[in-house]
């Protein structure tokens, strides 16, 4: 795995950002509507990303709006979509019903077999979930081997090495140590298998404080970290703020619709604003609120009414 020497990494994110190419393979931190790389994410529409590659778990906005943009060739996820919530992924959706990129679903736990082949320096590791699956189908990457111990056949998974790895984090050193709160999804793993560790934070800390709250990556995966605030909205970074779901609603409409309200959607949020401007789109008032989610059970259900 390749180790980033000690240093001052803190850099702004778009000099992170510029780290990826077009064509790159990107591994995407947190889940479903949690600790989401969205600043990271509207960077690279912002600079013009074409061809990426995606892996990860199960992911929402992030994915959908990087197809939005045009920005993905394919995409391997467990599932995209807003959930119970808000429906289906509509970008996502509209793209893999015209063809517009590869769809190539997989499952958590392949994923984690082929980032734990990396880890461990194997060309493959097999796994027995996807078995009878269509999956199969979807990879044709996937082989088949026999265990010389019990005669079982089992599918075989290649290992995966990301060109980067995109993670948000609650905080972070400006050397590159992280700390996430649980779950930690697949980042743990996605770290010490990938070329490299891109990071954003909410807050930039002391060794010390990073320390005392724990290490989740080591600096020396982490070859960039930026400092943004509200870096996973309008997803979660608990414990410091809720998801945004009024936000979350006013994508999944424009992403519904297609068209000029998407275009709208990307032109205000994305292209017309840096992260300080999109931060102050959203407003002081709304930003605090989704901050005051722990107060009390009223405050919680008021986000989310």
């Amino acid at each position: 795995m390749p180790l980033h020497p000690p240093g001052d990494k803190l850099v702004d994110l778009p000099t992170a950002v510029a780290r990826i190419s077009d064509g790159a393979l990107l591994a995407l931190g947190g889940g479903l509507s949690a600790r989401l790389p969205m600043a990271l994410v509207r960077e690279l529409v912002r600079q013009g990303r074409r061809d990426l590659h995606l892996i990860g778990s199960a992911h929402s906005i992030d994915v959908d709006l990087l197809v939005a943009a045009s920005a993905v060739r394919r995409c391997e996820e467990s599932y995209v979509g807003f959930e119970q919530d808000l429906g289906l992924a509509p970008a996502y959706r509209r793209a893999a019903e015209a063809g517009t990129i590869e769809v190539a679903e997989s499952c958590c736990v392949t994923v984690l077999a082929q980032l734990r082949a990396t880890e461990m320096g194997l060309p493959f590791l097999p796994v027995r979930g996807v078995k009878g699956s269509d999956l199969r189908r979807l990879h044709p990457e996937y082989a088949e081997v026999t265990c010389p111990f019990t005669g079982e056949v089992l599918v075989a998974v290649p290992a995966v090495r990301p060109d980067a790895a995109l993670i948000h984090a609650p905080i972070g050193d400006r050397y590159g140590n992280l700390h996430l709160d649980q779950p930690y999804v697949l980042d743990e793993r996605f770290a010490p298998a990938s070329r490299q560790v891109i990071a954003t934070v909410e807050r930039v800390v002391s060794t010390g404080e990073v320390t005392g709250a724990g290490v989740t990556i080591p600096a020396h995966y982490v070859a960039a970290v930026a400092e943004a605030p509200f870096g996973a909205h309008p997803t979660s970074c608990y414990p410091d703020y809720a998801y945004d779901r009024p936000h979350l609603a006013e994508y999944v409409e424009a992403a519904q619709a297609g068209g000029e309200e998407l275009a709208s959607y990307l032109k205000t949020y994305v292209y017309g604003v840096d992260e300080p401007g999109y931060r102050e789109l959203l407003g002081p008032d709304r930003l605090a609120a989704l901050h005051s989610w722990s107060r009390s059970t009223e405050d919680w259900k008021g986000l989310f009414g």
